[in-house]
């Protein structure tokens, strides 16, 4: 495939919409052409999970594409790196906004497809499949796809030839020499691309405050192996549903220690489903059904289940709670937990090891024993990869603010001469000339919020974390035309004390601030409906503040009789 001259005004830019400054919601753009008409590339279009303190009854998170969807006549085409949610997992809902040509490889795809079946009322999404190797031209980028590791199937960095210079775009990877399934990181091709010019390498962050390099899913597979070997009676083990080579390394540790496999848990069985049809399980024995669990001896089976991050509704947390209806475990069973904690969710999971252990249970994770590995890069691994593609310009992204700073102090000490310092919204120049910002657009959140899809100050999701510090306060009045009560203030309160600690009613301290309010407020000025409310409201917050010390939300409606 024959890359084009450059024209004079060209120019080849990167603008991360999310997961830059951030771990998770990754999606990036990458543009070539004049300023003012620039064609488009996506890579990846992912979620990120929403925090019960800072975004309460919130789903999901997905990024917010109104710029590219204003472009989306310009947008040649999306490319899924994997199948990881923070890379894909918006495609249901934001694709049908862009309507773009859709490159995927054949287990991502196979997972986005059993997705759409199991959503109902998706929209059906034509998909093409690449893998690695592939080579293929959307508009002015020449994309070839490079094998890499990483903690799913099918994972591809990104070589993307333009007419000025080419851009390796890494997705999650790491360094395993020996993965239980799917392939090994391409370092011959990495050397090929380095040997004839790399402009920019646009690289995962992850774990660039570890040094070293990380274990091999192997060594994994090996250590699971002689704990579940070792274990006298049942043994349970949670993981992260799309991680098939864990899965595969847990199921022949399952049949060498003579024990049945059983899978429970949706999504589970979905991946392992996909990952079936990909031809990447084969050779194993069969597959067993929740409903098995129960029938079979003590030290008979391993139980693969989700639910590793404590998600309150996966098959796990009902185990620990006891009301799993086809799953119990007891004294001298063993729980492996196989994964590494979300920060955020320590608080959940430490909750059901404390449940489990409190049965009796024997708790494994990788503070224990090596039953886990990160499916990202640390230094050592990383050094690995500047040292083979030898890029003009590191781009660190995949990371919160201190893993950019850090692999950016670590590329200029392996020599690196540029670092573009990317920002979601921050649209950097990677050529001609040096890298530098050129322009700033509107990045932002989508909540998905029940059934809604909405922007954050839409969502209502503020409020509700005011509301679980100090409360809400309803005031209804009653007045006639010219503004004097009908009646006493009628007020509910949620999430109120009952009582200041002079026992006195905070009910009839609302009751007695809105009643007072309104009767002094002159004649006049009790025509005016909504000043008569912020009156009323300001006195019933202050009331409250000044007897428990929190203002809570406090909410007036004024009728006319």
């Amino acid at each position: 495939i024959m890359v084009k001259r450059p024209a004079k005004g060209d120019e080849l830019v990167f603008l991360p919409l999310g997961g830059v400054g951030e771990i998770g919601m990754n999606c990036a753009l990458y543009g070539f052409g004049p300023e003012d008409d620039r064609k488009w590339l996506m890579v990846d279009c992912g979620i990120t999970f929403a925090s019960e303190f800072d975004e309460p009854g919130v789903d999901l998170i997905f990024p917010d594409l109104r710029f590219i969807e204003e472009e989306r006549r310009n947008l040649v085409g999306i490319v899924i790196t994997h199948a990881h949610e923070d890379h894909f997992g918006a495609l249901l809902e934001l694709w049908p906004r862009l309507k773009a040509p859709l490159w995927m490889t054949p287990f991502a795809a196979g997972l986005l497809e059993a997705k759409a079946a199991s959503d109902g009322g998706a929209e059906k999404i034509p998909v093409e499949r690449y893998t690695a190797g592939s080579r293929f031209r959307l508009g002015d980028f020449e994309i070839e796809a490079v094998a890499v590791a990483h903690s799913i199937p099918e994972a591809c960095s990104l070589a993307i030839r333009t007419p000025l210079g080419t851009v390796i775009h890494t997705g999650d990877w790491k360094v395993d020499p020996t993965p239980v399934t799917g392939w090994a990181t391409d370092f011959d091709r990495f050397r090929a691309l380095g040997d004839a010019g790399v402009r920019a390498l646009v690289n995962d962050s992850t774990n660039v405050l570890r040094d070293g390099s990380s274990p091999s899913e192997s060594e994994v597979g090996a250590s699971l192996a002689e704990i579940i070997a070792a274990a006298p009676h049942r043994v349970c083990v949670t993981t992260f549903a799309s991680n098939i080579g864990r899965i595969r390394a847990v199921a022949e540790a399952a049949a060498r220690a003579d024990r049945n496999l059983v899978v429970m848990g949706r999504a589970m069985r979905r991946a392992i489903d996909v990952a079936k049809e990909c031809g990447l399980l084969d050779g194993l024995p069969e597959f067993l059904d929740q409903d098995a669990y129960g029938y079979l001896p003590r030290d008979k089976v391993v139980a693969l289940l989700t639910g590793s991050q404590g998600e309150s509704r996966a098959a796990l947390a009902r185990i620990a709670a006891g009301d799993h209806r086809h799953v119990a475990m007891s004294e001298g069973d063993t729980m492996i937990f196989s994964s590494r904690t979300i920060p955020g969710n320590e608080k959940s999971v430490n909750a059901i090891q404390n449940a489990l252990a409190a049965k009796g249970v024997k708790i494994v994770t990788d503070r224990d024993a090596l039953v886990h590995v990160s499916g990202h890069p640390r230094r050592g691994e990383m050094r690995m990869l500047y040292e083979a593609v030898r890029p003009e310009v590191a781009v660190p992204v995949h990371g919160e603010p201190l893993h950019l700073a850090v692999h950016a102090d670590f590329a200029r000490s392996l020599g690196v001469k540029e670092i573009g310092h990317a920002l979601n919204g921050h649209m950097l120049r990677l050529a001609p000339g040096p890298v530098a910002e050129v322009d700033e657009v509107f990045v932002g959140r989508l909540f998905r919020d029940g059934t809604l899809l909405t922007t954050p100050d839409k969502s209502g999701a503020s409020a509700r974390r005011k509301a679980s510090f100090a409360g809400v306060i309803a005031v209804s009045l009653v007045v006639d035309a010219k503004g004097n009560a009908l009646a006493d203030p009628a007020v509910a309160l949620v999430g109120i004390p009952e009582e200041d600690e002079r026992d006195r009613a905070f009910r009839d301290i609302v009751e007695t601030a809105a009643a007072n309010t309104l009767d002094g407020l002159p004649r006049p000025k009790r025509k005016d409906l909504a000043l008569v409310a912020d009156a009323v409201k300001r006195a019933v917050r202050g009331a409250v503040n000044e007897r428990w010390g929190k203002k809570p939300i406090v909410e007036v409606m004024v009728t006319v009789v």
